[in-house]
């Protein structure tokens, strides 16, 4: 679901969708895409251990990187964009709630499936599916995806923590054992 990198000074400042703490200069950012069941296991990976142990010490920073062989992925990303600035925490609910539905969200009931989350929320569903068409919220997908291809990511997730990536499948251990070593470092 995410790649996680500490970036360099040439970097590019994050564009806000960052879970722990979000001064830290130890930034982790994952490449992910809401399609990708192997995205689902680094979520839960995240939620359950990563940000427990490591989430007030460690920017976890998320970029999307919706693959084009995922038919609905890229819209889900934009909607994401979009809940995540009516309130960060909706954001993040989103993006697990797509994650963890992919089976049953198809292109055929994506909007509908879009409109209930929306609704359950306490937004408007006409707007989150407006938002959809939205040029800068496809505009920040867009961004983070070139940044990606740039960086050489073509799997999801890829995880970079000080430079080094995780790619797809990877374990608890080894990412906690790559994050406190840049810890050890800063």
């Amino acid at each position: 679901m995410f790649a996680m990198m500490t970036l360099g000074a040439s970097a590019q400042p994050p564009q806000g969708v960052v879970e722990g703490l979000a001064s830290s200069p130890v930034r982790i950012v994952a490449y992910e895409d809401l399609q990708c069941p192997d995205c689902a296991t680094y979520r839960k990976m995240l939620d359950e251990k990563l940000l427990p142990a490591f989430g007030t010490k460690v920017a976890f920073e998320h970029r999307d990187f919706p693959l084009p062989k995922h038919s609905w992925a890229r819209q889900a990303s934009v909607a994401a964009r979009f809940f995540h600035e009516v309130k960060p925490e909706l954001g993040f609910a989103y993006r697990r709630h797509m994650l963890f539905s992919i089976r049953a969200t198809t292109d055929a009931n994506f909007v509908q499936r879009l409109k209930e989350f929306a609704s359950k929320n306490g937004v408007a569903p006409e707007r989150a599916v407006a938002a959809l068409d939205d040029a800068r919220y496809r505009d920040m997908v867009e961004k983070d995806y070139q940044d990606g291809i740039a960086r050489g990511v073509s799997h999801t997730p890829t995880v970079f923590v000080n430079g080094e990536p995780f790619v797809e499948v990877f374990t608890f251990e080894q990412l906690s054992k790559a994050i406190d070593a840049a810890l050890a470092g800063k």
